[in-house]
């Protein structure tokens, strides 16, 4: 499958997504937009990805909007408001909602600035590394907007909704000490260390049993808001059908055994 504005690459059980247009500092393009959507898609199909690493090439990993194309009002910022509403529902929020239900943990590796809805791109994924020298900034007030992609959504599922408010009505930049502080990425690690630092975690998520893991983080994202009740029901349910797999069993009798677990996914 061949792609725009993005690359896709396989590194045994880990796909790797590569925001790819660094003259544009990763802004969004149409076809990066269709492209990182087809792009989950592939992975989430291919039984032999357990984990999904999401990164930018160059210094950015994502200035979010195209500001030149937004003055011009070109390509996805062409319109009235009822055709603007429509470009982006049809557009730029079809990654929330496809990354919203992909199964497969992603980690982001953000190599550097990550502004906009480059930042809202980040909360998206599960986990964050970051590398030190990144910077990160919900900058939408500043340049007149509103994060029209959820940001606001998920900046606050990321780091409460106190900090997460603040951040969005200040628009002011965040360096990465201060994100690992505050909860927005779970770790910073020195620039060239930061890809195999990712793949690292990754391949240690992909180690995992892939039925427990998928259920794990289902279950995470569908108790959050749900009162206590219904998060049991999706306990229940989810166990169910884990303590069924052959990757479970696999698990007790090696932890009983004393051996290292050999799991098939199964």
């Amino acid at each position: 499958m061949s792609f725009v504005d993005l690359r896709y690459d396989l590194d045994g059980p880990v796909a790797r997504i590569t925001l790819d247009r660094p003259t544009a500092r990763n802004a969004y393009s149409e076809a990066m937009v269709d492209g990182l959507v087809r792009a989950i898609d592939l992975a989430e199909r291919d039984d032999g990805v357990r984990c999904i690493v999401l990164t930018g090439e160059g210094p950015a990993f994502s200035a979010g909007g195209d500001l030149k194309r937004m003055l011009q009002k070109e390509g996805m910022f062409a319109g009235g408001p009822a055709d603007l509403r429509r470009r982006y529902v049809d557009g730029i929020q079809r990654i929330p909602r496809r990354l919203t239900l992909a199964e497969k943990p992603v980690v982001a590796a953000i190599n550097g600035p990550a502004i906009g809805a480059g930042l809202d791109l980040a909360c998206m994924c599960d986990l964050r590394l970051a590398a030190r020298g990144a910077q990160f900034g919900s900058t939408f007030v500043k340049v007149g907007l509103v994060p029209g992609d959820g940001g606001a959504y998920f900046l606050a599922r990321a780091v409460g909704f106190s900090r997460a408010l603040e951040l969005m009505l200040t628009g002011r930049l965040v360096d990465a000490d201060e994100a690992e502080r505050i909860g927005l990425v779970h770790r910073v690690v020195a620039p060239d260390e930061l890809l195999s630092a990712a793949h690292a975690l990754a391949r240690e998520l992909a180690a995992l049993p892939a039925v427990a893991v998928r259920l794990t983080k289902r279950a995470a994202y569908r108790s959050y808001d749900l009162d206590v009740d219904a998060a049991l029901e999706v306990a229940a349910a989810y166990q169910g059908i884990s303590q069924n797999t052959a990757d479970h069993r696999e698990a007790v009798a090696a932890m009983l055994e004393r051996r290292p677990p050999r799991f098939t996914g199964e």
